[in-house]
């Protein structure tokens, strides 16, 4: 088992670093008025990892797969239910430009998703994902 750190420390208003407690460490805060918007809100900040998590394990799976990324992209869009005070829906665009199959790409995808580690909390919090993958450089070999 693998443990990992965090530490938040308020540093003024709404204003707090957040830190692995390995050098490495991010800004949050609240939109105006609120908030002086120095940083990604809590929330923000959980889609973003999601988005690089994703990313980080497309790409280790892409290497396992002997296929080699010219680009990749991934956005999500989220939405914040009011009644559920989080989110509760998430759409995920994945934009990759490889020469592979789109079945390839498939199964990159697929493997992704099993493993991705923020993917998977996304998922036992019962939010509904939605994955939209596009082939930039389609191979149909």
């Amino acid at each position: 088992m693998t443990k990992l750190h965090a530490k938040a420390k308020l540093i003024e208003n709404f204003r707090i670093d957040v830190d692995d407690q390995r050098n490495h460490a991010v800004a949050l805060d609240l939109e105006p008025p609120d908030g002086t918007d120095m940083g990604p809100s809590a929330l923000e900040l959980c889609i973003m990892s999601y988005a690089g998590c994703y990313a980080t394990i497309f790409v280790l799976t892409a290497n396992k797969m002997r296929f080699k990324l010219k680009n990749l992209e991934v956005k999500i869009d989220a939405m914040k239910s009011e009644e559920a005070g989080t989110i509760t829906e998430a759409n995920v665009h994945i934009l990759v430009d490889a020469d592979m199959s789109k079945d390839r790409l498939q199964r990159a995808h697929e493997l992704t998703v099993k493993t991705c580690p923020v993917g998977i909390l996304f998922e036992r919090a019962k939010v509904k994902i939605k994955y939209n993958l596009s082939l930039v450089s389609p191979n149909q070999t």
